[in-house]
């Protein structure tokens, strides 16, 4: 793994592993998220497991680090002799391991297999479908994600092990929530105790480095701030592309938070706007609807049964999701990703297959 939302994935299913005779787990970072925020404190709170090796490959093109990142596995791969190479998501690190462990007839499991976008200028597209035809055991988090592998003829019937077995992301968002409180400030730092506010969050390529989508979300947000304040954690680079094409935010624009800070604003917000991934989910786990500004997403099934909304860049249809919302109790009838019990699947499909 190598991306920090890996490592809290991965965190939850450590703990399953720590529960297990059969299972010793080995930890390799490969060092694609490089930061402060990976350092030995990040570790200590989010109780995840040091990893036994870390590849310090980062900064580079999409090409490069792959290739390093694969020369570095196959290194460690070969030293190790593991039985299985697991890796979760759909990282340039998720495709390198994949790659790595196949070329050794070493098996491979893949967490958070058979999502799709069919969106195949997302690199995280190719990702993902290169790494489940190439996987054992695909772990997947939905019906819709095991619908999607056995279009592509990946079953049990094709000699692939599919399983599907919820999310790790809802373990991880259930098991931290219960101490977020005391390791996050963010509420008091900003103000926003008793205080209705949307939540925001703005990052993926399609709208930051596309100047009129962008100037579009932010016009929406600026008008939704005249009813309800909005929070927005931005990552400076979009910071920068806002000031540089002199686009004018009302809202409040914070510094990027660390999980147990997310967890605490999504526990306070009163909806979420995003072009995330996870944050769509993390909505779900915390009982808010969400408008994605996106065409498309992977999680589907928040949409079907009416969490999720798709708006696009469009000011029209954010602005009448968010008046929708607003006015909507937010019921949550179906349980959509296992309820906090994937992990524990994971660990014991594993041992059965041992």
């Amino acid at each position: 793994m190598g991306a920090r939302p890996q490592f809290v994935k991965a965190a939850v299913v450590s703990r399953a592993f720590a529960k297990s005779s059969k299972i010793k787990e080995i930890i390799l970072h490969t060092g694609q998220h490089f930061d402060k925020n990976m350092s030995e404190i990040f570790f200590e709170e989010m109780e995840i497991p040091k990893p036994k090796y870390n590849l310090n490959v980062n900064g580079l093109s999409h090409g490069a680090m792959t290739g390093e990142m694969l020369k570095g596995i196959e290194r460690v791969c070969i030293e190790e002799k593991p039985d299985y190479l697991m890796v979760y998501g759909d990282t340039n690190s998720t495709i390198a391991g994949a790659l790595a462990a196949k070329k050794l007839k070493i098996k491979v499991v893949h967490i958070e297999a058979g999502l799709r976008s069919f969106n195949m200028d997302m690199p995280e597209e190719i990702n993902r479908i290169l790494t489940d035809r190439i996987s054992d055991f695909l772990f997947c988090p939905t019906d819709t994600a095991v619908q999607n592998l056995l279009n592509e003829g990946i079953s049990v019937k094709s000699g692939f092990n599919v399983i599907q077995n919820g999310d790790v992301m809802q373990d991880a968002a259930m098991y931290y929530a219960q101490n977020s409180a005391n390791r996050s400030k963010v509420i008091s730092k900003y103000g926003l105790s008793g205080i209705d506010f949307a939540l925001c969050t703005i990052h993926r390529q399609e709208n930051t480095d596309n100047i009129e989508r962008l100037k579009v979300i932010i016009d929406s947000l600026n008008e939704i701030q005249r009813t309800q304040k909005v929070i927005v954690p931005l990552h400076p680079r979009t910071k920068n592309i806002i000031e540089s094409n002199n686009l004018k935010p009302e809202f409040l624009i914070i510094e990027p938070v660390g999980y147990f800070d997310m967890i605490e604003l999504l526990k306070g917000c009163n909806m979420v706007l995003t072009d995330s991934g996870g944050l769509q989910k993390e909505a779900y786990f915390f009982s808010k609807y969400c408008i994605t500004m996106r065409e498309e997403t992977e999680w589907v099934e928040l949409v079907q049964n009416n969490f999720n909304v798709l708006t696009g860049a469009n000011k029209d249809l954010i602005i009448k999701a968010c008046q929708v919302f607003l006015n909507q109790p937010f019921v949550k009838n179906i349980e959509l990703y296992g309820g906090g019990k994937a992990s524990d699947l994971i660990c014991e499909s594993l041992e059965n297959f041992a």
